[in-house]
């Protein structure tokens, strides 16, 4: 009997992080950057200094799994049902991502800001959707790479729930290949990080309107 109810609890437990919209598989430290904690799968995969987080390890999405990012920093707060990120990015290889409308580890969003033209490369540069599943892009591909040069480059990630509309300004110019529209997550925490390659993020803010969390998918 007793065996049975440590069982039950355990079971409860998990049932209550799923709600919270914490990741069970994919992210298991945490690491503190621009003030804030973030979950990462592992902190030693990242370097920390004063307004400057880098992502220093790559890694590709697991063998026989769905095709998505999973080497990302996730902000530990509420879900935003509006949001602003605002910083500088720079790649070390060809691109990086930011993640937004995270509600778990199959489902969520993200912008794919690269060196690519998306026309050449329709994985790459471009706005995509997870939801339970392959990524999907959901962006269209006109425009141009957006990430010629690995300088350091102003960036904003611009996320309204209430219309499902996502845009990105890099360098201050908008591109139609990182604007997008999604009504099925309407939500959901953010973060950044990469691929399958690496990249550094620094002067990060984040501003917006956060909610509680509730079902995948819901309102």
């Amino acid at each position: 009997m007793h065996t049975i109810q440590k069982a039950m609890k355990a079971l409860a437990a998990v049932f209550c992080l799923a709600a919270l919209g914490i990741s069970l598989l994919a992210a298991t430290d945490s690491i503190e950057a621009f003030g804030q904690k973030w979950t990462v799968q592992s902190a030693s995969d990242w370097a920390v200094a004063p307004n400057l987080l880098q992502l220093k390890v790559s890694a590709e999405p697991p063998a026989g799994q769905p095709r998505r990012p999973t080497k990302f920093a996730l902000l530990e707060s509420k879900p935003y049902t509006k949001v602003t990120i605002e910083g500088e990015i720079k790649r070390n290889a060809r691109s990086v991502i930011f993640v937004y409308a995270w509600q778990d580890d199959s489902h969520y969003n993200y912008a794919h800001i690269s060196s690519d033209n998306a026309v050449a490369q329709n994985v790459h540069n471009g706005m995509f959707h997870i939801f339970g599943g392959e990524r999907a892009r959901i962006s269209p591909l006109d425009g141009p790479a957006s990430l010629p040069s690995q300088d350091w480059t102003p960036v904003k990630v611009v996320f309204d729930g209430t219309s499902g509309h996502c845009y990105v300004e890099v360098n201050g110019k908008r591109n139609p290949s990182l604007d997008a529209v999604d009504l099925s997550l309407r939500w959901g925490r953010v973060g950044m990080g990469s691929f399958n390659e690496t990249g550094d993020f620094r002067n990060i803010r984040i501003t917006g309107e956060t909610r509680e969390p509730g079902p995948v998918g819901l309102q």
